[in-house]
This record gives C-alpha cells, sequence and structure tokens, in this order.
C-alpha cells in the first residue's frame, strides 16, 4: 500500500469523543427550517376548511348567539386535533425513515474500527474511507492508496481529483480548498470514486466546507408527486366552483329576504359541504404511512414520489449476485495444469491437493488483505483450511494495485516479500480478461474456454488467476505492462435465495418483466436464471450490447431476460433503452458504476448491506437485505397503497354529493336550512378519520398482483370512477331527502335529526362498498355512529347543535334509509356491469 510517512494512527477514546460531540454538537448540516408546532398549527389555520369554520363560529357570536357560536369553535378544535394528529403520523413516519436510513462512518475508537452514524463523527476521529463512501467530514488525509474523490458537489466540476496522504499539519489544515489534485485534504459529503484511504476529521458539521458555502442536504425529499399535483389540481378547479355558487347562494338568499349575515352563514356552510379538503390530507398521508409500512418489509424509502411509482413498474432489472441468491459465495471447484487435459477438483471436504494450492494462493494475494467481498472472502476461508504457512503470507506488504476496470475485468496486485526480492505480482478476473494478461494463444484460450463453459453450466462463477515477478518501482500504468503465467480456474457457488422462484412468479403474474443484469459468464447467469424461474427469452452481453444501435438495443430487448458480462455504462444504456420503449424502470445496483443507471431508472434500488454511499445516493430505495423478494413487496404495497387511494378518493367524491345537496336544495326551494356550519363541522369529524385511516389500513386485494402495471398517464380519478361516485352520492342525497320527507310532521330539531343519521348511516355504507372492511374501518364506522347519536340523545349537547331525540322506529328507518341507499346503488351499478369504485378502482 502506498503509505504517505505518518504518525502512529491514534485513536480517540469513546470518553473523548463524546465530549467533544457535547462541544461541537452533531455531525450535521442545518436541515431545511423544520415547522414547529406552531407553524403546522398556523399552516392548519390558513386552510380553506378551517378559516371558514373560524369565520362562521365568528358570525355566530357577532348574531349574538353565544352557544352555537362557543359550540362550533370547541369543532373546530377537534377537527384541528384529528387533522394535528393525522398531520403528525405522517411527519413522524418521514422522521423515522430519516432515522433509518442516515449514513454510517467506519472511524477508530478505543484503538477498534467500528461504525458510527457519521452524526456522530468528532473532530480528531480516525475515519477509514473506501470506494463508494460519502465522506463523513472535513479530514486531512494521512494514508492513501490510489485515491480519488468526487467533489462536483463543491466544485461543480465532474472529474475526480486524486488525494496524496501526508504527514498533520495543523497550520495548513484550514486553508485547503476543494477541487485540486494532489491534495491532502478531503471534505464532507464529497464520495470517494477510487481507492481507499486513513484520514484525520479536522471539521464537522457546519464548520465544514459543505456548512460554510451554505449547503443543506436532506435524506428524504418531500417534493410533489404527479399524483399530488393532480389532485391538487382538481381541489382548485372545484374550489373556484365552490367560489362561485357560495356567491350565487349568499346573493340569493340577502336578495330575497335582506338578511345578509344569515345568507352568509348560508353560503359558509355551501362552501363547507362541497370543498372537498380531504383529497390534500389522503395524498400527503397515504405516501408517508406507506414509506413506513416499506420499511417494516426491508425496505427504505428515500424519495417519497417514489412509492407512487413502483406500483406501476413494468420492468425489473435486477442484480444476480446478492438480490437473487444468497451472497455466500464457497469456492466449489478448481481447474489447473494443461488447457487439452485440465485436472479437476471439486471441494468436498477432502484436503486439497499440492497442486492447487498456488491457485488458491494466488487468488488470496489478488484480493484484499482484509476482505469484505464474498468471493474475496471465500478465497480466504479456503486457504485458511487447507494451505500451509508457506502459501500464506501476512508478513507481506501491499504496495501497488491495479484495480478492476470496464476496459479490464481483472485486478493485480504487486507484493514486497523482502527488501532484496524480487515483487510478486497477483492477478484474478474474468477468464478471457486473464488469458489476455497471459498472452494465450488463441487455441489455449479456446480450450480454456470449453472448460470455463463447463464449470458454467453448473451455475458457477468462474474466474481466473495467473502470477508474475517484477523487479524495481517504475511500475507499469497498466497490469498489461507485467508478465503473466496462467495458474488456472476457480469455480465458486452461491446458491438461490429459497423465496427467489416464487417472487419471480409472481412479478410475471403481475405483468412485469424481470431481467437479470450481471458481470458473470453468460452460462453460469443462464443456469442461475433458470432456477429463479426466468426460462426462455435470450441472453444478452455487453460486447453484443456495444454492437447495437440505441434504437436495436431498444427493440432486442422485448426478448431477452438475461444480460451478462455487462459494464456500469451499459446498464445505463440498457436502462435508457427500456424508457425509450415506453417501460416504467425500476433498477437495482449497489456500486459507484451504477449511480447513473440508478438516477436514470424510474425507480433505483440500492443496495443496503453491500451497497455503496454513492449508490444510495443515486437511488429512491434502499434494500436493507439486498433481497429481490423485498423488492417485489414493494411492488405489491405500492399498488396497495394506489388501490387504496383510489378508494379513498371515490368515498370522499360520493359523501360530499349528498352534504353539499343538504346545503343546496333548502336555499333553492326556500325552505330552512337542513345543515349548518355546525352541522357540517361535526360531519368532518366523521369524513375525515373515514377517508384516510379507514382507507389506508386497507391490506392489498387478493388479486392485486395479478393484474397488470396501471398506466402511469391515466388520471388517479378517471371520468367513470367519478360517475359511479356521483351515482353512490346521489342516491345518498335521495335518502336523506326521504328522511326529510318521512319526518315532515316533525320538529325542525327532529328533522335535521333524522337527515343526520341517514347520511352517518350511509356515510358506513358508504366506507364498506368502497371496499375498506378492516377492523380500524369498522371502529371508525361504529365511532362515526356513536358520536352522531350523542349528539342527539345527550341533552347538553343537542341544544347547540338543534337536534332533537328520535324514538325508535325513527332511529330505525333513519339507519335502513342510510344503509339501503348505498345497498341499491351498489346493486344497480352491479346490474350495469360497471366495478368502478368497488373493484375496478384497485386495478391500478
Amino acid at each position: 500500500m502506498s503509505t504517505a510517512t505518518s504518525p502512529q494512527l491514534t485513536s480517540l477514546t469513546s470518553e473523548q469523543a463524546q465530549q467533544q460531540l457535547a462541544r461541537d454538537g452533531a455531525n450535521a448540516l442545518e436541515a431545511a427550517q423544520r415547522r414547529t408546532v406552531w407553524g403546522r398549527l398556523w399552516a392548519m389555520l390558513r386552510e380553506p376548511m378551517f378559516a371558514l369554520l373560524v369565520l362562521a363560529a365568528s358570525l355566530y357570536l357577532v348574531l349574538g348567539d353565544l352557544t352555537e357560536g362557543l359550540t362550533l369553535f370547541v369543532f373546530v378544535l377537534a377537527v384541528l386535533a384529528l387533522t394535528f394528529y393525522q398531520e403528525g403520523k405522517s411527519e413522524a413516519a418521514i422522521d423515522a425513515l430519516r432515522q433509518l436510513s442516515q449514513p454510517f462512518a467506519q472511524v477508530m475508537r478505543d484503538g477498534q474500527r467500528i461504525n458510527v452514524p457519521s452524526s456522530d463523527v468528532v473532530v480528531g476521529d480516525m475515519l477509514f474511507i473506501s470506494e463508494g463512501d460519502r465522506i463523513a467530514a472535513d479530514a486531512w488525509v494521512l494514508q492513501a492508496d490510489q485515491l480519488q474523490v468526487d467533489e462536483s458537489l463543491l466544485t461543480g466540476e465532474s472529474l475526480a481529483v486524486t488525494k496524496v496522504g501526508a504527514a498533520f499539519d495543523e497550520a495548513l489544515v484550514h486553508g485547503q480548498q476543494p477541487g485540486g489534485d494532489e491534495l491532502a485534504a478531503v471534505f464532507g459529503g464529497t464520495f470517494v470514486v477510487r481507492g481507499q484511504g486513513v484520514v484525520r476529521v479536522t471539521a464537522t458539521g457546519m464548520r465544514g466546507q459543505m456548512g460554510r458555502i451554505g449547503a443543506s442536504l436532506n435524506q428524504i425529499e418531500t417534493a410533489l408527486t404527479p399524483l399530488q399535483k393532480q389532485t391538487a389540481q382538481l381541489v382548485k378547479v372545484l374550489a373556484w366552483i365552490t367560489f362561485g355558487l357560495c356567491v350565487l347562494m349568499i346573493l340569493t338568499l340577502g336578495l330575497r329576504n335582506g338578511a345578509w349575515l344569515p345568507a352568509l352563514l348560508s353560503g359558509i356552510a355551501l362552501a363547507m359541504a362541497i370543498l372537498p379538503e380531504e383529497y390534500p390530507v389522503v395524498m400527503a398521508i397515504f405516501p408517508a404511512l406507506g414509506a413506513h409500512r416499506l420499511a417494516q418489509e426491508g425496505v427504505l424509502t428515500r424519495h417519497i414520489n417514489a412509492i407512487e411509482t413502483l406500483g406501476a413498474t413494468t420492468v425489473l432489472c435486477t442484480d444476480k449476485t446478492g438480490t437473487l441468491t444468497e451472497n455466500r459465495m464457497k469456492v466449489a471447484a478448481l481447474a489447473v495444469g494443461e488447457a487439452s487435459t485440465p485436472r479437476l477438483f471439486n471441494i468436498n471436504g477432502e484436503s486439497l491437493p499440492d497442486d492447487f494450492h498456488g491457485l488458491v494462493e494466488h487468488a488470496i494475494l489478488a484480493s484484499a488483505p482484509e476482505p469484505f467481498d464474498p468471493m474475496e472472502v471465500a478465497f480466504h476461508a479456503l486457504g485458511q483450511t487447507w494451505l500451509h504457512d508457506e502459501h500464506l503470507h501476512p508478513d507481506w506488504d501491499l504496495v501497488q494495485t491495479y484495480a478492476l476496470s470496464p476496459a479490464l475485468r481483472a485486478m493485480s496486485h504487486v507484493w514486497r516479500a523482502s527488501e532484496d526480492a524480487a515483487h510478486i505480482v497477483s492477478a484474478k478476473g474474468a477468464p478471457e480478461a486473464v488469458m489476455d494478461l497471459c498472452h494465450l494463444s488463441p487455441a489455449l484460450q479456446a480450450q480454456w474456454g470449453e472448460v470455463v463453459h463447463a464449470m458454467a453450466s453448473e451455475g458457477l462463477r468462474v474466474l481466473a488467476v495467473a502470477q508474475g515477478r517484477f523487479v524495481g518501482d517504475a511500475w507499469p500504468s497498466s497490469a498489461h505492462g507485467f508478465d503473466f503465467e496462467w495458474l488456472g480456474l476457480i469455480g465458486l457457488s452461491d446458491p438461490l435465495r429459497a423465496e427467489i422462484p416464487q417472487a419471480i412468479a409472481d412479478c410475471h403474474s403481475a405483468s412485469i418483466k424481470v431481467i437479470m443484469i450481471t458481470g458473470d459468464y453468460p452460462q453460469t447467469a443462464r443456469v442461475i436464471a433458470n432456477q429463479a424461474g426466468l426460462q426462455g427469452g435470450e441472453t444478452l452481453t455487453g460486447d453484443t450490447i456495444d454492437a447495437m444501435s440505441d434504437e436495436a438495443l431498444s427493440a432486442h430487448l422485448k426478448t431477452v431476460s438475461v444480460c451478462a458480462r455487462i459494464s456500469p455504462h451499459q446498464k445505463l444504456r440498457i436502462v435508457q433503452a427500456l424508457k425509450r420503449s415506453g417501460e416504467v424502470v425500476a433498477m437495482t445496483g449497489d456500486g459507484v458504476n451504477d449511480a447513473p443507471a440508478l438516477r436514470a431508472a424510474h425507480v433505483g434500488i440500492a443496495m443496503g448491506a453491500r451497497g455503496t454511499d454513492v449508490a444510495r445516493e443515486a437511488s429512491s430505495l434502499v434494500l436493507v437485505d439486498d433481497n429481490f423478494a423485498s423488492i417485489v413487496k414493494g411492488i405489491r404495497l405500492g399498488r396497495r397503497i394506489f388501490g387504496n387511494l383510489q378508494k379513498s378518493m371515490a368515498y370522499i367524491f360520493a359523501i360530499h354529493i349528498p352534504i353539499a345537496g343538504l346545503a343546496l336544495v333548502p336555499m333553492l326551494f326556500a325552505l330552512p336550512p337542513l345543515l349548518m356550519p355546525l352541522h357540517i363541522a361535526l360531519l368532518e369529524l366523521v369524513v375525515d378519520p373515514s377517508c384516510s385511516i379507514a382507507f389506508e389500513n386497507e391490506p392489498a386485494e387478493a388479486d392485486v398482483m395479478q393484474r397488470p402495471p396501471r398506466d402511469t398517464l391515466a388520471p388517479i380519478f378517471g371520468f367513470q370512477q367519478m360517475l359511479a361516485s356521483f351515482f353512490q352520492g346521489a342516491c345518498v342525497l335521495v335518502a336523506t331527502g326521504a328522511a326529510y320527507w318521512v319526518s315532515l310532521d316533525f320538529s325542525a330539531e327532529a328533522q335535521r335529526a333524522m337527515v343526520l343519521i341517514t347520511l352517518v348511516a350511509a356515510n358506513a355504507m358508504l366506507i364498506f362498498v368502497n371496499r375498506a372492511r378492516n377492523w380500524v374501518a369498522v371502529w371508525v364506522m361504529v365511532a362515526a355512529l356513536t358520536l352522531v347519536l350523542f349528539g342527539i340523545y345527550v341533552p347538553w349537547l343537542a341544544a347547540p347543535l338543534n337536534l332533537a331525540p328520535l324514538d325508535v322506529s325513527q332511529l330505525a328507518t333513519a339507519l335502513g334509509l342510510g344503509a339501503a341507499s348505498v345497498l341499491a346503488a351498489w346493486f344497480c351499478l352491479g346490474l350495469l356491469r360497471y366495478d368502478g369504485p368497488f373493484k375496478g378502482a384497485e386495478h391500478g
């Protein structure tokens, strides 16, 4: 390893780190201004519904009706508390996701390397950084091994800069600026794109370079989704219609009898009745709580709008290793000797023959000394089990590395065995790349290619190993500058996850095309794909992709199920080609070079266990367990959320029809008002939890994964669904009219009670027929009916509400009319063979 001359690494103790953290505060940038409780309260009071409630209550007080005014203010507080609670649940869910998705850093504390949340990093910490990491804080580089950092976040320059190790110099620390090559300073928020290093933290949080330029990074975006924008537009249109009707009503009543303040109250009641202010509420609550549910399934949501898209996915591009397989690699077979008659050995617990010791020895030397990659872990484990001490070299120094690259799918390590001996060079990688390094003849390449094919046909991942020697320190610019000798092949097994075949089958039944994208040998990829259930379809290689035009690739991908020997830049081309074909693409990835493809996909999915910070930053979702089956659970949940949103919106539209009618019809026929602002506020306490809590808790339909993906361009609440909801609402309005007609001989208070009970009973049935049938929905229905019954039968509530108690027969009539109205609508729509809000709404 190239190491700068620096003092022995010394670490802080846990106690010192805690003291430093207490002095400096958390290593975090000031987030975008979070709303305080008072800020949230003020924002709610500015909503049209609350503004109307407060205005109506104030008018009652102006008119001298103290009881009604104060009662309405109580209802204002109740509606406010309910909305406050629901919004709080939404924000709490997002805050929980922020905590779950916070990055970690590897530091040395008490002489031990440990992972801590990046927010706990303090000045003086020794920080270990490597390819793919987001650097946690500004720091001084003590040791560097081919360390390159992307500082474009600070400089705007896309080219990575090289960092070198140097002895810590307090005088130079704070004078370093981002963007320069061959500097010994790194900066918080930037990414390591190559190599590794050890750095000493010099500034954290707002005292770092990122803080000084005023940048603010939030882990979870809260931008409006297309559905939210669509809904906001719908509410805006309805608001203007409501405004026009209200003005017309106020003018009509005012001119008719000259009582302008009561006319204004009637206009306010009409506005409250028509305005569907619940739409923005459900559009905020459903995705936020959905993201929380996804987290419980092992999928972290970094961008909330990804949930909207996830259920509409038509093509799912997935890695093989660790996503479809268990990522528990084990060396299964070795091949050495002559290409024409190779000697094969299957690892089955027997001791390793001497002929194979050199192959395993150099596979270990071509791996990281402290391996993290499961493949390299398998090499080390095999060596520890079967190699003798002369083939294990803990005292050798790694002096030069040549990383894997798209141009050469092999990595090489140069080792110094002693001061006066030649350097030992070890290489491992794709068989064709190592053959090229060894300059094998075409005939030998063909013979070894047959061996590779035979091993790959067993589902093994096949790598080749080579060795070489080099004298001097004038390293060649690439591994091609060494003289390598071919050693043989190593085959590794990685079993398929048990749940994958069912997950793939679920995708197929949901009309989602799955494409496996891997860097593996085509035959190995094909075997694993067949085991997973991706039978049929072509296998496309990276070389073939490079020879294709963009148009040809788009057309060809329609018949492809496996892409093998794929490099990261080819992943990006695959995503772009699928998008050109009109597909909604989800893509998994874990490496630095996967970031462009993840960002280009409609839904980028990063690996949580083995993924890099760069990949996670570019993604919308993070798989905690790297398991493909978790993606399928996410798709199922995405579809559930969308289906429940449609059910909720159908219900909201339907229930507002009778409420609006009861406010408007008496005005048209010069009748006493049936619903006053007080009653509409009471109904808000019924409708709000119904449309959000009841529908959000509804489980997915049994056949949700047997439906095709929804059209992302189609409106969430189309004309047919609106028509069906209008029909339901109209039936409820007729039922309330019947209740009014039946009660013509009653007092005005009893008439109002009959109408209100009919409406609440119908509301319960609307929840049921729009398919919210969970226990939460049942409790919401019971609570709503109980609330209204209290308002009728408790004298000190009935008086300010202008309601009167009903006898048993009257109560039964009202309940029966309400239930019958919705059941009649449901039956009629069934006869018309239209399943819109009942089942068709869930086809999205």
